[in-house]
């Protein structure tokens, strides 16, 4: 039986992480750390149900410690692994079929991490499984059907194409409304919009649709 099944879990990645980060851990969720977002959760008291990565970016004595307060602590091979440490992480995590994952620290100066972390979101919406990627300053979540949203006082909400096309864009509780619009990978026509009830929606037809909330 997967322990795990039905849970919330928060990944934690190497990026850019920092007190704004704690209050989304809950009570009951699943910690995981990926490389120095491990050495983030215990250096602050946290013990991680899962460590993994190849520690190339902690310490020696920092990789021992993570290694003494995991529950479960998997070292990986920094020249023969074929994914991120977040990837694999994040792979890890869809096999235990979650309610919900957050990713934290996903994000930060390494664009090219901050691009692949972003799209590692197509792999939840392929499993079915929500996922949620948070920093201090944007809330992004990939959909291609209905996504329903609070408003948790973001003060911009923008609309990104991950596939070519995205079809049959309708907007609820939204400042600028849409309803059946086309959005293709390169516009800007859907960026800074607003909410203006405390529930909205996006549903779209065919594509997947990146929505990000964000704030100054």
């Amino acid at each position: 039986m997967n322990m795990h099944a039905g849970s919330r879990m928060l990944i934690f990645g190497g990026g850019a992480l920092g007190e704004w980060a704690i209050p989304h851990i809950g009570e009951g969720d699943v910690l995981v750390g990926a490389d120095q977002g491990a050495w983030f959760l215990v250096s602050h008291g946290y013990r991680p149900h899962l460590a993994m990565g190849d520690f190339d970016s902690v310490t020696a004595e920092q990789k021992k410690h993570i290694q003494q307060m995991a529950g479960e602590f998997r070292d990986c091979d920094p020249i023969m692994k074929d994914y991120t440490d977040s990837e694999l992480a994040y792979m890890w995590a869809l096999q235990q079929r979650p309610a919900e994952i957050v990713l934290l620290g996903m994000t930060g100066t390494r664009l090219d991490h901050t691009l692949a972390n972003v799209q590692l979101l197509r792999q939840g919406l392929a499993a079915g499984v929500r996922t949620v990627l948070r920093n201090e300053h944007n809330r992004i979540e990939l959909t291609n059907g209905r996504l329903e949203l609070t408003d948790e006082g973001f003060s911009y909400i923008s609309l990104l194409p991950l596939t070519i096309e995205v079809q049959g864009i309708t907007l609820e509780g939204f400042q600028y409304p849409l309803r059946d619009a086309v959005l293709t990978m390169g516009q800007s026509l859907a960026v800074s919009n607003k909410l203006v009830a405390p529930a909205a929606a996006v549903t779209v037809r065919s594509g997947e649709l990146l929505v990000i909330q964000s704030r100054d």
